[in-house]
């Protein structure tokens, strides 16, 4: 019988590896003691239960399996046969296999080295290929170590990117919850303001009634002494000397009801939305200057934040002429996001200042000298800066006048007179290209709004603009850590 066949009938048919303790069953099948015991507890053999042959499906009784010892003794002599210390032989000549021929890949003893097979082949000792195969198993199984490394590097970014859902729901709720309240206070003081509002105009409109009332009766007093002084006149002298005398003792004087209240003529206090302004001042910018024209007029400082208009003129008002070349960009330019700048103008009776999107070339002057000649006739200042021709600014005149270009789909834009409660000293400048909005703020007074442009036509280009007008005093670019 060969090794083989005797390899086969000592292994078992469940885990197919060498009897261990071997049982068998009537049908003669064996198995080992751990496999059967196992395979008969699945199917509740063990219990008194009759189960089946795994091999041939007969029915046996697990109290009824048989220990076999003389299987047991030959698949213990076959397992020492295939000790991995015993060493394999050449199956031709039955020697010990001490050479390895590179051409064919195998190992060989010395007959089969020394025959015609593997003549001219390369062969080398055993021991050297083992050791050469070795090195590079272990070289290959570093390399494999690193990629393994790698793949686990790998496994834990993917897993801080798979971030549990329930904490990103609570971020979410917690978001959501945080715009909510924000939404509420904004609610709420929208509503106070709005009723404060309505209750200045019941006031004012009552003080326009009890005024109309009081005009109605002073009207009819003096129509009644214009009447009585009538009739006196065309009297005898001696009534006539008395009214004269009653008049230069008597003085009548109108009364001037108070229609509006000084503090409504002044101001109308609003929220402070200067915490609300800082969220603007997380985009703020370091904007620099970049004059249009190169006149002499205009002086730029050496940090390029401020400029003086030089004057050759005594000045004593400011007259609309064509300021196109007092025009200057910022040195930075936009196509995208969201942008803010602060500039101050304290002490000045004139300026304009906004934003210029790049529609149509700016003029540009000479390198020369500007001169100014109050009694030319000159067209309106404003003509030029409307939002159809790339303009989204506001202006200062004769210095109280605070103009805006009102937005309209036509190019007959009508110049709006805006409401100042609180001269600005500092004004900020809110870009948001995306949502195609140009903001204003009067930093002065807490930040409120002063003018808002929405749905802009932005071309491609869009710059900081500004205009000094012939204004002896400078505009300062804020820097962003002021």
């Amino acid at each position: 019988v060969s090794q083989a066949n005797i390899q086969k009938d000592v292994t078992c048919p469940i885990c197919l590896e060498l009897l261990t303790m071997p049982l068998s069953l009537d049908c003669g099948h064996s198995f080992c003691q751990a496999c059967i015991t196992a395979k008969s507890m699945e199917s509740g053999t063990h219990q008194g239960e009759e189960g089946t042959c795994p091999v041939c499906q007969c029915k046996y009784q697990f109290w009824n399996l048989r220990p076999n010892q003389p299987l047991a003794n030959i698949a213990k002599k076959v397992r020492e046969n295939m000790s991995p210390q015993k060493q394999k032989l050449c199956e031709v000549h039955g020697e010990k296999l001490l050479t390895f021929c590179k051409e064919d890949g195998k190992a060989i003893c010395q007959h089969c080295a020394q025959s015609a097979e593997h003549r001219g082949h390369q062969i080398f000792f055993i021991e050297k290929v083992i050791k050469e195969y070795q090195e590079k198993l272990q070289a290959a199984l570093k390399k494999l170590r690193k990629e393994h490394t790698k793949v686990e590097e790998h496994t834990d970014c993917l897993f801080l990117f798979s971030y549990p859902k329930n904490h990103m729901q609570s971020e979410r709720q917690r978001i959501l919850k945080g715009f909510n309240e924000m939404r509420d206070i904004l609610n709420s003081e929208e509503k106070k303001v709005l009723q404060k509002l309505e209750e200045d105009e019941v006031n004012v409109l009552d003080n326009l009634i009890v005024a109309r009332d009081q005009f109605a009766q002073q009207k009819q007093c003096l129509r009644e002494l214009i009447s009585d002084i009538e009739h006196q006149i065309w009297g005898s002298s001696v009534d006539t000397v008395q009214v004269r005398l009653g008049l230069e003792s008597e003085s009548w004087t109108l009364k001037k009801p108070n229609i509006v209240s000084k503090k409504l003529k002044s101001t109308f206090l609003i929220p402070d939305l200067s915490g609300m302004l800082q969220v603007f001042k997380g985009k703020k910018m370091d904007v620099m200057l970049k004059p249009v024209n190169a006149i002499s007029n205009i002086t730029i400082s050496a940090d390029k934040r401020q400029v003086t208009v030089v004057h050759n003129f005594p000045l004593k008002s400011i007259y609309p002429f064509d300021f196109s070349a007092f025009d200057i960009l910022g040195s930075q330019h936009f196509s995208s996001g969201k942008y803010y700048w602060e500039v101050d103008v304290s002490g000045k009776i004139a300026w304009i200042l906004g934003v210029y999107s790049k529609g149509r070339s700016l003029k540009r002057k000479g390198d020369s000298g500007f001169f100014f000649d109050p009694k030319v006739n000159h067209l309106d200042v404003y003509s030029r800066f409307k939002p159809q021709l790339g303009y989204w600014v506001i202006g200062l005149q004769n210095e109280s006048e605070y103009k805006v270009f009102e937005e309209s789909s036509t190019s007959d834009s009508k110049v709006l007179t805006l409401f100042m409660p609180v001269p600005p000293c500092r004004i900020g400048v809110f870009l948001d290209y995306e949502a195609r909005i140009v903001s204003f703020f009067n930093v002065t007074n807490h930040g409120s709004l002063i003018y808002k442009f929405s749905e802009c036509q932005f071309s491609q280009t869009t710059y900081p603009y500004f205009n000094p007008w012939n204004c002896q005093y400078p505009i300062t670019l804020c820097p962003p850590s002021s």
